[in-house]
């Protein structure tokens, strides 16, 4: 970076595993301001890298105003629980935002104002939504698209039963996963059905055999580009799907409060609680992410495999480093003012320009994330 320029500013909200990873891949090149209401996490990414931090759960109008007040960009790496609002309050705040929090709330009811303040509001901008629908932009510039599939996971490279699982952020975000119904397309129409369902086992050359189930990870897909046939799977170790089935059809992750000893409990609270320890990664455990994008025209087909480890060398989940990246390359894009799109960005938008769609690709490149390509003719 050409120090003769004004060192730009971001604030990165939230300092989790990603959030972490992102404010330390910026603070080098830009002036990083990094908050959270955890101090102790604060504490340690601030006691290796040259960033600001700010203790706060910014959920106050007031508060986060100050904490953003002269901030260039603002990364939003919160729960998905108070994404919305705190991308709503960024909005009224005239900021500039790159968004991992992957709320449920439909980001495009924020358009109108965006664009009437001139901001760029990137949204779902991590590995899938984000990475995946990056290259699906570029595709559908070129070819007539009749087919879509996109499988994606994080998981340890050592499972232990029963869950076979680790989760890289909150166990609340995971369990919205399970269970908020699945969208996907099928023959122009959508389709809805329950998370967890249509399981499938797939084998990966490096990951073994997964169980594929459908999600809702489709997100602004459904609305932005129009192909007949589209989904997204989440990927899991075999066995992993019947398990959480089980808790979820007994109640475990229902909402409504329930009376047990004159105490008002939501199920759902008390389960994040209780699968927190099992779930959580251990401080190295390794773990990987890998993901499978499969593109159908007339007559081709077009493959892209991802798999990525944990970084020993800079102790960065896969999970953290290809959602992470993927946010931070997509900043930087916005910070050199190599990208001038206004109002919600969804990630497919960010490949309307080739130049736009390569630096992405190159810069994950850079950061050692592997794009493996391949193509065929449909029998």
């Amino acid at each position: 970076m050409n120090q003769s320029r004004v060192i730009k500013k971001i604030t990165v909200l939230g300092c989790g595993l990603v959030g972490s990873a992102i404010a330390v891949d910026l603070c080098r090149d830009y002036n990083v301001t990094v908050s959270d209401s955890d101090f102790e996490k604060l504490s340690e990414v601030q006691s290796k890298n040259p960033l600001r931090i700010i203790q706060s759960d910014f959920l106050n109008q007031s508060e986060l105003k100050r904490i953003v007040e002269d901030s260039d960009l603002v990364i939003s790496a919160v729960p998905g629980a108070i994404g919305f609002t705190v991308l709503k309050s960024l909005v009224e705040l005239n900021k500039n935002v790159v968004d991992i929090s992957f709320f449920a709330e439909d980001p495009f009811e924020l358009d109108k104002d965006a664009k009437k303040k001139n901001l760029t509001v990137v949204v779902d901008c991590g590995v899938c939504p984000g990475l995946s629908n990056i290259i699906l932009g570029h595709y559908i510039k070129i070819f007539k698209i009749n087919k879509y599939s996109v499988y994606v996971g994080g998981l340890p490279l050592n499972p232990k039963p029963p869950f076979n699982y680790k989760a890289p952020f909150s166990p609340s975000d995971v369990i919205e996963e399970y269970t908020r119904p699945a969208r996907f397309v099928e023959n122009t129409k959508v389709i809805t059905r329950e998370a967890l369902s249509d399981v499938e086992l797939i084998n990966f050359t490096k990951a073994g055999q997964l169980e594929a189930f459908n999600t809702d990870g489709l997100r602004t897909l459904l609305t932005t580009i129009q192909i007949p046939n589209m989904k997204e799977k989440t990927l899991r170790y075999p066995g992993h799907s019947q398990l959480i089935k089980a808790f979820r059809d007994s109640g475990f992750f229902d909402k409504d409060e329930i009376l047990i000893d004159d105490k008002l409990i939501k199920p759902i609270e008390l389960t994040s609680k209780l699968l927190y320890k099992h779930w959580k990664l251990e401080k190295g455990e390794k773990e990987f992410t890998v993901m499978k994008i499969v593109i159908e025209t007339d007559n081709e087909i077009i493959n892209y495999e991802l798999y990525d480890e944990y970084d020993e060398q800079t102790q960065t989940t896969s999970m953290a480093r290809t959602t992470g990246y993927t946010c931070t390359a997509v900043a930087r894009l916005i910070l050199e003012n190599k990208f001038k799109l206004t109002g919600i960005i969804p990630p497919e938008y960010l490949s309307e320009n080739e130049k736009d769609f390569n630096f992405i690709l190159d810069y994950l490149q850079k950061k050692n994330i592997q794009l493996q390509k391949s193509e065929g003719k449909l029998k």
